[in-house]
């Protein structure tokens, strides 16, 4: 394998907490294709260039925001006050998510080596 990304079944999977059930998601589609609409509008820029934090077209910045904020709301009805109170957050559901997974494994290991204790 080459240092690229490279994104497939087999190698990589979504581990991100998704917001409750309950969180309507079909809001985020007008504002998924806000996003997309700014991109049509720049014919042969590279994402590269839309993405550069000083070039970004405001149209662009606009709609990221907008989705940002929308998405957060689904997580937490207040959103988040910055990057980093949403990145403890999103954290600490995965946390919730992943206690359940590592009991069930010390579970399945107990019944597979019938009890014994493991070297570790």
């Amino acid at each position: 394998m080459k240092s690229d990304y490279m994104y497939s079944v087999g190698v990589v999977y979504i581990t991100f907490p998704m917001p409750p059930k309950s969180a309507n998601l079909s809001r985020l589609e007008p504002l998924a294709q806000a996003v997309l609409d700014p991109l049509a509008t720049h014919h042969g820029a590279s994402l590269a260039d839309l993405y550069d934090p000083y070039l970004m077209p405001p149209n662009l910045r606009r709609a990221h925001r907008v989705l940002d904020r929308a998405v957060g709301r689904l997580y937490r009805r207040t959103g988040f006050a910055s990057e980093r109170e949403r990145v403890e957050h999103l954290f600490a559901l995965y946390e919730k998510m992943r206690t359940p997974l590592s009991a069930a494994a010390a579970v399945r290991r107990h019944r597979i080596h019938g009890g014994k204790k493991l070297a570790q």
